[in-house]
């Protein structure tokens, strides 16, 4: 399975499995990146295309081709019960390759959402159906059905690799990316620095600064810093 293959639909992916999925659901992206040694961003370009679009699921994956949405119609067959659809493209392109129809679709499928690196369109609709969509841009302009991609090929989203069945999770932050095989371990320690952070903030709470709470006053000095009247 390469990144470079057009014209191929693999049928066959094995996805994280289905707890640790659930486990990630619960934590934000921020949260998931740090967890995971700040690695797995997509570029922050891609937004939500209604302000409360959250999605956490296995990845379906999509190769476009500029101006062509002829594979996210082929890749609708290989969703699965709690898939995310995750679409790039051969090269930029902004066109509106989703609407309202095909979000109809995926979710027939039980699709929990597209992430996008292209446009999208009819996000009034998107929103009244609380379809979750990230995409590059918002775009009236249409596409054709003329010009073979791929469906579950690793691919290159939004500057990150994205492989069929990993984990990807997106919310007002942006989209992070999660390998199979690493979903329990992160969501391990995504729970565990909830955990910390939730003792920083009653202590913000209460009053301390954080210059006590991270112990920041020696290296500050350290450093030269000095206060003056």
């Amino acid at each position: 399975m390469e990144h470079t293959e057009i014209g191929v639909v693999h049928t066959s992916v094995t996805r994280a499995a289905p707890e640790a999925v659930a486990a990630l659901s619960a934590f934000g992206v921020a949260t998931i990146h740090e967890a995971m040694g700040r690695v797995g961003l997509m570029r922050p370009y891609l937004r939500p295309v209604y302000p409360t679009a959250r999605l956490c699921g296995t990845a379906v994956t999509v190769l476009l081709q500029p101006g062509d949405n002829w594979m996210l119609h082929v890749a609708a067959e290989q969703i699965r019960e709690g898939d995310v659809v995750v679409a790039a493209c051969t090269t930029e392109s902004e066109d509106g390759f989703f609407g309202d129809l095909l979000a109809t679709s995926f979710r027939s499928r039980g699709c929990r959402g597209l992430v996008i690196d292209g446009g999208v369109r009819d996000v009034a609709d998107l929103a009244e159906m609380d379809f979750p969509v990230f995409a590059r841009a918002v775009n009236a302009r249409g596409t054709v059905k003329a010009t073979l991609g791929s469906v579950n090929v690793p691919v290159v989203c939004g500057n990150a690799l994205v492989r069929p069945g990993d984990v990807v999770v997106a919310d007002a932050d942006g989209v992070v990316v999660v390998p199979r095989e690493r979903a329990a371990e992160v969501a391990a320690a995504a729970a565990a620095r909830e955990a910390a952070e939730a003792g920083k903030r009653a202590r913000f709470h209460a009053g301390e600064l954080g210059l006590d709470i991270y112990d920041m006053r020696g290296p500050l000095g350290a450093l030269g810093l000095r206060y003056e009247d």
